[in-house]
């Protein structure tokens, strides 16, 4: 699912436009507050270091990130699109996304455009984000299932990165990053228990469930035994 959506001019570095969050339904809600404004960072620190010509970034990138999301980037005629999505969403939606934002944001006086000073205030483009996102939450329709299957070398131009490679380079140029951004930027340490982090993670989901199941079995069994003893000893 698409679920940050940040448009911005790489002139400047200047955030214009952004789409309605969707970070899913988390019972913690100031863990989910925090996350979304660390993914939020992240993306306006791609597109200052794009901005600031820190690497000869391509026009089009996958960015990945743990806990499962990745970012797809695209810069169009000095404009920023960029897209938070679920690490599971096809990134050739994801791409033809940011295509019909550009197109989009192309019917748009360059003009009016240069005019913006302040981050975030071309408000007008924030509604047309999520109106053109609507199109993509089901990869299942026939217009999204004609795009999967168009095309299906596109995705071999795309590079592909780790936040972590981006981040460091961002420090190296003086850029401050906040110390839990770079945390979240870290790539994950396979557990010296577990061996890789896939198997760390089954391990963690069905361990408390595996105990359950053993305790309630050793709770049946001992009613069977303590019935057994008292219908024996009623004899």
């Amino acid at each position: 699912m698409v679920k940050l959506t940040i448009v911005g001019r790489v002139r400047d570095g200047l955030p214009l436009a952004q789409g309605p969050r969707y970070l899913g339904i988390n019972t913690d809600h100031g863990q989910e507050n925090d996350n979304f404004s660390c993914y939020k960072q992240q993306a306006e620190l791609l597109l200052r270091g794009i901005s600031r010509g820190d690497q000869l970034a391509p026009s089009k990138m996958t960015i990945r990130l743990d806990h499962g999301h990745c970012f797809n980037y695209l810069v169009e005629n000095g404009i920023f699109f960029i897209t938070l999505c679920d690490s599971s969403y096809p990134r050739k939606l994801a791409f033809h996304y940011l295509q019909d934002l550009h197109q989009e944001f192309e019917k748009f006086d360059n003009s009016l455009i240069e005019k913006i000073t302040r981050p975030y205030s071309f408000v007008k483009f924030d509604s047309i984000i999520g109106n053109i996102r609507k199109r993509y939450i089901d990869t299942r329709t026939q217009a999204n299932l004609s795009k999967l299957s168009a095309n299906r070398k596109q995705d071999l131009d795309i590079v592909t990165k780790h936040v972590s490679e981006i981040l460091e380079c961002s420090r190296q140029n003086s850029d401050q990053i906040p110390e839990r951004i770079l945390i979240m930027g870290t790539p994950p340490t396979p557990s010296s228990i577990w061996g890789s982090p896939r198997l760390q993670v089954l391990a963690l989901k069905w361990t408390p469930i595996t105990i359950i199941v053993v305790v309630a079995v050793v709770l049946l069994w001992a009613s069977f035994i303590l019935t057994d003893n008292f219908i024996i000893s009623s004899l």
